[in-house]
């Protein structure tokens, strides 16, 4: 404890010290720059003649280096961003502006998975609306007043949807126990054939692979069983979602032009013209999707489910379902459908049936790319094949199945709206350009010099 007072002592005495050279230092410092402007300031008028001829003219040797960085020139720099080549403030600009544009999206889509059931039922909403509007319209044209047709229109379509859902529940439940002997039957076909074949395939290969398959269930029985204790939840927000379907496009049918009304509203001013031109066209776009997509779907499961039912493939009708189901994905879809029905063929009736079978889809959806979906969608839907594809990919990644399906439809609606945008801003700009080359004609006109 003794010792703490003399520490103290000595960090106060140099303290002290280090204060009084600093002030020493400063004080050089003022005098260094205040010589040198004496030196440069003019002799007064009033000056004695006699001034001797040998006193010194020039600063002391200590202040001339003060004197000559004060001679030096110092103009105004130049502006940084002058400075900064031209390309690399392009790309800066574009780069926080896309940087914003990042984030806005990150924001929107963090929003839209917080709710994403709602924002489903709602987009599915639209699509169920597009494909039964013009009914509504027709029966509004007949006398029909518009609720009881809004109501008629609905519950039709959503029986049809209910009853194709019936449908392929109990041709799968009827056909369960046959269907399951012929997919052992046609495993144990596959397997002799793969005994016979050129490949060098083993008996003891093939139940090492139902050995490592049976184990894999096994140690995955505990997901399985979550999965299954998980499905009632899917179940109850199954049910949801069609419910909000259900009442999305009631109130879309009989109140749709009400609500694209006060959604102009919300619109800034100035870009209301513009999006109030682009929404109908949007909508005809959609309304031309849905409605070719579904033209397309049926026609494709009706030639497909009557090909596979010559070709006595089991489930032809429930399979021809799934075809129009799977058809609502572009190509993917297609791709998806036709596996299954390939794969049934295949472990029921042979390779000889598989093949034929895969004949079949591949003719049909050919006709379908090159003929009916040119011929029937049109230009109202122009998507390049390339676009398509990484749409459905993305919207797979982003929100799975449902993604998928209303990632198209989303992309076309958007390429409209972006195009009709782009035009109306091109129109306008003529316009302005157009009326200010007509101002000065029409001050000439007004002027009396340049009458007569």
């Amino acid at each position: 404890m003794s010792r703490v007072p003399g520490w103290l002592g000595r960090l106060g005495a140099g303290l002290t010290e280090m204060s009084e050279r600093l002030d020493e230092r400063r004080a050089e410092v003022e005098k260094d720059h205040a010589e040198p402007a004496a030196s440069a300031a003019p002799e007064p008028a009033d000056a004695p003649a006699d001034t001797p001829a040998d006193t010194p003219a020039d600063p002391p040797a200590e202040t001339a280096p003060a004197a000559r960085r004060t001679a030096q020139p110092s103009g105004p720099r130049p502006d940084p961003a002058e400075a900064v080549p031209w390309g690399v403030r392009v790309a800066a600009e574009a780069g926080w502006r896309l940087l914003v544009l990042a984030g806005t999206v990150w924001v929107l889509m963090r929003v839209i998975s917080a709710v994403q059931l709602v924002v489903f039922a709602f987009v599915i909403a639209l699509l169920v609306t597009a494909l039964l509007q013009p009914t509504v319209a027709r029966l509004t044209r007949r006398g029909v007043p518009r609720g009881p047709a809004t109501a008629l229109t609905a519950i039709s379509g959503f029986v049809v949807i209910g009853l194709m859902g019936w449908f392929v529940s109990w041709q799968v439940m009827e056909n369960i126990d046959t269907l399951s002997t012929q997919i052992q039957s046609g495993i144990d076909d596959l397997r002799n054939w793969l005994l016979k074949s050129p490949f060098h395939v083993t008996d003891k290969q093939i139940n090492q692979i139902a050995k490592n398959l049976r184990e894999a269930i096994g140690a995955n029985a505990d997901q399985i069983t979550s999965a299954g204790l998980e499905g009632v939840q899917v179940i109850v927000e199954a049910l949801t979602g069609i419910l909000l379907v259900f009442f999305s496009t009631l109130f879309l049918l009989y109140d749709g032009k009400r609500i694209w009304e006060w959604f102009l509203k919300l619109v800034p001013a100035a870009a209301r013209p513009g999006v109030a031109g682009a929404g109908p066209r949007a909508w005809r776009t959609l309304t031309a999707y849905v409605r070719g997509t579904v033209l397309v779907a049926l026609i494709d499961a009706i030639f497909i489910g009557i090909g596979i039912y010559f070709l006595d493939v089991p489930m032809a009708v429930p399979l021809a379902v799934f075809i129009f189901l799977f058809s609502f994905i572009p190509l993917v879809g297609a791709v998806a459908s036709g596996a299954l029905a390939v794969i049934v063929a295949l472990v029921t009736q042979g390779v000889f049936t598989a093949l034929m079978t895969l004949v079949v889809v591949l003719a049909v959806q050919q006709i379908e790319g090159h003929v009916l979906q040119p011929f029937i969608l049109g230009r109202a839907v122009r998507v390049h094949p390339l676009a398509v594809v990484l749409t459905v990919a993305a919207g797979g990644m982003v929100a799975g199945i449902g993604g998928a399906v209303v990632a198209v439809p989303l992309v076309a609606v958007t390429n409209t709206v972006v195009g009709y945008l782009r035009q109306y801003s091109l129109e306008m700009q003529q316009r302005d350009s157009a009326g200010s080359e007509d101002e000065p004609a029409e001050e000439n006109a007004k002027d009396p010099a340049h009458q007569g």
